[in-house]
């Protein structure tokens, strides 16, 4: 057996001695805590593998630590005495590396632009070194890739300890949502506490595949941190039968904190009903053909154009697609296009108001530019096509607004603009934006404006949302 055992761990800074108070609050999670690191003693690994989501993270790579080791301390929660080293497995790192490369996957010890350790992995370590210092630690990064990948990175750990022949114990570090409580730092949301029951459902259970098939925009509504932490330990017990603990759960300052155990009780890699990855493929292949199907022909058409250009390298006439709706035709407005790939934004162009004869055509190029020249992401390849989730959104006109009073971030959009022609736009509705301050924040940064210092004027606009 490689892995030894599993957790699932929260990353409070309140619960490291001299960093806030409060701890009487969440006592149950710092007991829970507590027995990790008993146990993670008990099994004596030669190497604890921790997955961080404030670990270097990048869109499209998972990051390992190289090097033979990294400090850090909680100085920027006002406890710089509070310090923790590891000494990195760096055999186990290095042939990670090499795994991840032979099977293709976007992950490796590129790129690290800060080596100190970051909060996410030294709260683990504070628990586990309490009862043992006498291991090596590999530790991770998350990242914008799919949960596919996140679950193939936690199968290449796996595979890894078992030719190195080592003793593992992976944890992964990750808070539920952020959004359970209106007097919390960050508010309510309804996702909120539904997020965190399907994932202690998923830890009290031992049904994992949850975790892969969850929607992101829901994740992202639940403002949560740990996911594709939880992801790779689920790859990580690929093939293996576990038994299932969650040992506490709690969330009394709106942010869910979660800690589970998951002790493998067979042989590695012999519960084919455990093997999900091709479950998780099938689920996508199915839900990807399920959202096409129902794309209304505003999206239908944003879909031909984009996928016509990139194939063929041409520009299609409104009328290529048959049936469209009058209003398509005979209507000039707005629109923006946004794109998706597993969850996470791929791409989004639109215009404020109309450039074209009608809203069709408006469409057809916004989809193009959408996929091909937003200047945040490189062009969308064939390859990526058939994965792709679109949104049309066709814009109500602006309306100017006296103050940010009369701003609602779900309803409406923001347009904050500068006499001197910088203007910046954000759309409604959009995941994880769920403050006037918020939407303002972002749309004034898009047009490089500064809210103290510049003279803005605000307007607001609502849409009808396409899928």
């Amino acid at each position: 057996m490689s892995i030894v055992a599993a957790f699932a761990v929260p990353h409070p800074p309140l619960i490291i001695p001299g960093v806030g108070s409060g701890k009487e609050e969440i006592a149950a999670t710092i007991a829970a805590y507590d027995e990790v690191g008993r146990r993670i003693a008990e099994l004596a690994p030669d190497t604890v593998v921790i997955s961080s989501p404030h670990a270097m993270m990048y869109a499209d790579y998972i990051h390992v630590s190289p090097g033979r080791g990294a400090q850090g301390s909680f100085s920027m929660f006002g406890a710089p005495q509070a310090r923790y080293e590891a000494v990195y497995d760096q055999e186990f790192v290095r042939a990670l590396a090499r795994a991840c490369k032979q099977e293709g996957l976007s992950a490796g010890c590129e790129g690290e632009r800060d080596p100190s350790l970051d909060h996410g992995t030294m709260i683990p370590l504070h628990f586990i070194q309490r009862h043992t210092r006498d291991f090596q630690v590999v530790r991770v990064g998350i990242s914008g890739l799919s949960p596919e990948d996140h679950y193939r990175m936690g199968m290449l750990v796996q595979r890894t300890a078992r030719e190195l022949g080592r003793r593992v114990v992976y944890v992964a570090s990750g808070d539920l949502s952020h959004k359970l409580l209106e007097s919390g730092p960050y508010g309510f949301a309804p996702e909120g506490p539904q997020f965190d029951g399907k994932v202690t459902h998923a830890f009290s259970t031992g049904d994992l595949l949850p975790l892969l098939t969850m929607d992101r925009s829901f994740a992202g509504r639940a403002a949560e941190c740990g996911l594709r932490s939880f992801q790779i330990l689920a790859g990580a017990l690929d093939r293996t039968a576990i038994k299932p603990e969650l040992l506490s759960y709690e969330g009394p300052f709106g942010v869910g904190y979660g800690v589970a155990a998951f002790t493998p009780v067979g042989d590695e890699g012999t519960d084919g009903d455990r093997a999900l990855l091709g479950r998780y493929e099938a689920f996508h292949k199915a839900d990807l053909a399920r959202r096409k199907a129902a794309e209304d022909p505003y999206v239908s058409l944003a879909r031909l154009s984009l996928e016509t250009y990139v194939r063929e390298r041409r520009r299609i006439a409104p009328d290529e697609r048959p049936s469209l709706p009058a209003e398509l035709l005979s209507t000039r407005a707005g629109a923006f296009v946004s794109l998706k790939k597993d969850g996470e934004l791929r791409g989004c162009i639109g215009t404020i108001a109309p450039v074209r004869d009608n809203l069709a055509e408006e469409i057809c190029a916004n989809a193009i530019s959408a996929g091909r020249h937003d200047p945040r992401f490189p062009p969308v390849t064939a390859d990526e096509l058939g994965e792709l989730v679109y949104d049309v959104d066709v814009l109500g006109a602006p309306e100017a607004v006296a103050s940010a009073d009369q701003l609602d971030p779900r309803r409406y959009g923001v347009i904050v603009s500068c006499a001197d022609g910088r203007r910046g736009l954000l759309l409604p509705d959009l995941d994880g934006v769920d403050t006037v301050s918020e939407q303002l924040r972002i749309a004034a940064d898009k047009g490089r404006i500064d809210l103290r210092r510049d003279d803005c004027a605000l307007e607001r606009f609502e849409v009808v949302r396409h899928t």
